[in-house]
């Protein structure tokens, strides 16, 4: 039991930022070995490639890595709602199949190498970790696999559904996520956690990164009763258009700071665009506002948020403000942003250290039979986008290829 929970402690407090080496595969499994021929093989860590009906697949620690797998994952890191195959289209379109295995190599072979490293920190995982912790491991499955079905308003059918789309069913989602759960559990137990971030540390991140973390811009939140001068009707020709907008501004001023509601006057007596939503602007930085509200930004810097400036006269109009809200242009201390600051500085810590965990064990298996099953996906992909209709002619008659 204190195994377990000392397991389970570890789990929750590892971020979840490894899922997509460990997890993010869920694509063709038709492709995968039998039992009795990876009995054959009896690999541990080495990595092989196998050919397989019709196709290639690598196999890692007794896994399969499949091409249509890799063909299939995401390209978000370079460009976001994109699989590789999305990525790789347009350019094997337009330039001759050799050309187009040298580029596209490189983006394969991420995908790959982020499958393999998976793989390998889930087996160095789960020997470290041993069944002990077994009992927890399905509970905290079925929990994820509860908090599934409730993207679909817990409907059983629907998230069913949904994970068949993705090739799984309930029981293959749950050992999916308790591999993660494993090589997370891993992951906090090989990262720098317990060393603590020195003062002197946070004030050298702190400098370096304030300008693009902790600059606020300055902000306004107002409303405003907005006389428009050429609005004013006037009854006598020796009455001025402006002298009146004045008066008005004047009297709508002091009834808003005697406390008269500053929504029913603008309803009122406002002629600007925001009248029917209360005079209410959004959030606006004091120096985007041209003319003629530029009155509005030089009044703020002396309010504070719940009092009223007017009236203020500009080209035209005569203004009333209520400041809702005001946010002075500057730097966020760094006795106010500390925490996420450590945070950073151990996010950074762990990065690095997975970066040094994965390269180590990359090197540590042998994959220089790796190039030849990127040549093989990158063929696919080209194939895939130059002869679509013969591509599948050839899914129907050789499934899991």
């Amino acid at each position: 039991m204190n195994r377990e929970r000392s397991c389970a402690e570890r789990m929750i407090a590892v971020l979840y930022f490894f899922a997509v080496v460990s997890a993010a595969g869920c694509g063709d499994k038709s492709s995968a070995l039998t039992d009795a021929e990876l009995d054959r093989i009896a690999i541990t860590e080495k990595i092989q490639l196998v050919e397989k009906a019709g196709g290639l697949v690598l196999v890692v620690g007794g896994e399969t890595i499949t091409s249509d797998e890799v063909i299939e994952a995401s390209a978000d890191r370079y460009e976001e709602g994109k699989t590789v195959a999305d990525l790789l289209k347009p350019m094997a379109q337009n330039t001759s199949i050799e050309e187009f295995k040298e580029q596209a190599s490189i983006p394969i072979k991420d995908i790959v190498m982020g499958r393999i490293s998976g793989i390998l920190l889930y087996q160095h995982a789960k020997r470290e970790i041993g069944d002990g912790a077994n009992e927890g491991l399905d509970k905290l499955a079925e929990k994820e696999l509860r908090k599934f079905a409730l993207r679909y308003g817990g409907d059983e059918a629907k998230a069913d559904e949904a994970l068949a789309e993705q090739g799984l069913d309930r029981e293959g989602f749950k050992e999916e996520h308790k591999k993660l759960i494993i090589t997370q559990s891993y992951l906090g137990s090989k990262l720098p956690y317990k060393k603590p971030v020195t003062y002197s540390e946070l004030a050298e991140y702190y400098e370096a990164h304030k300008d693009e973390l902790f600059y606020s811009l300055g902000l306004l939140k107002f409303r405003l009763i907005d006389i428009d001068m050429s609005k004013i009707e006037i009854t006598d020709l020796e009455e001025n258009r402006a002298e009146k907008a004045r008066r008005k501004g004047e009297e709508l001023s002091k009834r808003a700071r005697d406390g008269e509601d500053f929504v029913k006057l603008v309803e009122e007596y406002s002629d600007g665009h925001r009248r029917d939503s209360g005079g209410l602007w959004p959030e606006v930085q004091p120096d985007s506002l041209a003319r003629p509200y530029v009155v509005l930004a030089e009044a703020a810097e002396d309010m504070k948020p719940g009092e009223i400036a007017g009236p203020l006269e500009t080209v035209g109009h005569i203004f009333v403000m209520k400041l809702e809200a005001k946010q002075a242009a500057g730097y966020q201390p760094l006795e106010e942003v500390q925490g996420e600051v450590n945070n950073r500085i151990l996010w950074e810590r762990r990065n690095e250290a997975i970066t040094r965990l994965n390269a180590k064990l990359i090197r540590e298996a042998e994959i220089g039979n790796t190039d030849e099953f990127v040549d093989f996906c990158a063929g696919k992909i080209y194939k895939m986008s130059t002869e679509p209709a013969e591509v599948e002619k050839q899914k129907t008659e050789e499934p899991g290829a």
